[in-house]
């Protein structure tokens, strides 16, 4: 027998923005289903965000014990007992679950439902023996691992994001495929636990990002024995005896052959809405996710979507900034238009980058004139004394002032950066920044300085000096 629901809003995908989207409205008594095929909390308490930077956090304390000599401490080379670092990882998932149980959300006056999601027309979604017809629905369904299509991949054993924090042995010779954030951030991470990596790319490393800033973090995994070789294309995959692989690299490449042990994929994610039959509620999609206004509602006005299922910004973060858009347009008929230029993305490699904004050149496309600010790490106080003096921060603004974009790399960076995400959505200027009182020692004074450098050209210039030789002859 099937069961009809009638909730004011249907929300697919327990993730971040599904979660966040299903406990505001149900705190304002509004009737809420939540359907979820796979674990709650999604890919980022599960396979993403929470294991990797657990992951990155066991590698940081090994590579801490290695570094102790500028401090006047002995260096030891740490004893890695990987089995107990993966219960690490698990002890982690395990105390954030509870936050976005079904038991706590179905507390919360949610009623969720475990199936999968399939639109039968412009206003019904079936799920398991559910019919629900909800006033409008909110597809939060996340995204997957992009497999590239290499000849004999498909032979191979391979991990993703959503199996390699399943090893519980170390892997001898990790080969990673791709040099996006999350590759160089495994890369590292692996390689400070004691394995040997190698990264393949076909473009750049970190291709997204300012190539001054990506030099730096680049330069520190090559340094702790990663191996990154860029512009470089397989040509085929193949297995090597019972558990290892074999890549076969572009005739041009030296080595024509990499050996490892392990094979991650970490080439990109596609949008989970294939199985959703989007076709039949009349919605636009395409191979990168759903087709949305700027108020995250797709060419069915009964349907948003929000997160990785809405295309392009694959954060965890921008989710929940989509969840929050869409709250305040289902439930109170606000104007709520998504702005890109505000959100934030941090790579936590160590050193981390840190950008929000326009890059520099997005900047010189959009003004007539900008102006970059920089200061480095090694004027900063603090870093001194932390021993981390390589990185600095880079402030794009327009030819007054105003703030158009920044980037960090350095020590801290993904912290440093929610200032200037506020400072960028609340249209600050460098003078705004210069005035600010920074605490000292801290590595964020290095955002202070490079916004009092906007005024440096002020100090040369004739008709000031003249000024000021007048005042000071005023007494």
């Amino acid at each position: 027998m099937t069961k009809t629901l009638t909730p004011d809003i249907c929300v697919i995908g327990a993730g971040s923005g599904g979660l966040s989207v299903a406990a505001a409205a149900a705190a304002f008594g509004v009737s809420v289903v939540l359907v979820e095929r796979g674990k709650m909390g999604g890919d980022c308490l599960n396979y993403g965000c929470v294991p990797s930077k657990a992951l990155i956090a066991s590698a940081r304390q090994a590579q801490a014990m290695r570094s102790g000599q500028p401090f006047g401490i002995g260096a030891a080379e740490p004893e890695i007992d990987f089995a107990a670092v993966h219960r690490h990882l698990r002890d982690t998932i395990a105390a954030i679950a509870p936050n976005d149980s079904a038991e706590r959300f179905t507390a919360l006056g949610v009623q969720v439902v475990k199936a999968e999601g399939r639109f039968k027309d412009r206003s019904t979604l079936m799920a398991g023996d559910m019919e629900i017809c909800a006033r409008r629905f909110v597809i939060a369904t996340g995204s997957s691992p992009l497999i590239p299509p290499i000849p004999g991949l498909d032979a191979v054993d391979y991990l993703t994001n959503e199996t390699i924090f399943d090893l519980t042995e170390m892997p001898e010779h990790l080969l990673v495929i791709g040099a996006g954030p999350f590759g160089l951030e495994m890369a590292q991470a692996y390689r400070r636990l004691g394995a040997q990596v190698t990264v393949v790319e076909a473009g750049e490393a970190l291709a997204k990002e300012d190539k001054e800033l990506s030099a730096v973090v680049l330069a520190r995994l090559r340094s702790e024995g990663v191996e990154i070789r860029e512009h470089t294309r397989i040509a085929a995959v193949e297995r090597r005896g019972r558990h290892g692989v074999r890549l076969r690299l572009q005739p041009d490449a030296r080595p024509r052959i990499l050996e490892g042990t392990h094979l991650l994929l970490a080439t990109g994610r596609t949008a989970n809405v294939a199985e959703l039959r989007l076709d039949n509620a009349g919605v636009r999609h395409d191979a990168y996710g759903i087709k949305t206004n700027a108020r995250l509602r797709s060419s069915n006005r009964r349907i948003y979507a929000v997160g990785d299922a809405a295309g392009s910004l694959q954060f965890t973060h921008a989710a929940n900034y989509h969840a929050g858009l869409v709250v305040r347009s289902i439930l109170f008929r606000l104007p709520a238009s998504e702005r890109r230029d505000i959100i934030p993305r941090v790579t936590f490699t160590d050193p981390e980058i840190a950008h929000v904004g326009m890059s520099e050149a997005e900047a010189a496309r959009a003004y007539r004139a900008i102006r970059i600010l920089r200061w480095p790490y090694s004027e900063n106080d603090r870093a001194h004394a932390e021993h981390r003096t390589d990185g600095h921060i880079k402030l794009v603004t327009s030819g007054r002032g105003r703030l158009l974009g920044v980037s960090i790399v350095g020590l801290h960076a993904g912290e440093m950066i929610n200032f200037w995400a506020l400072a960028l959505a609340r249209k600050m200027t460098a003078r705004d920044i210069a005035s600010y009182v920074a605490p000292y020692p801290t590595i964020s004074e290095i955002g202070k300085r490079a916004a009092v450098a906007y005024f440096i050209p002020t100090t040369r210039n004739a008709l000031v000096r003249r000024v000021v030789g007048l005042l000071r002859m005023l007494g």
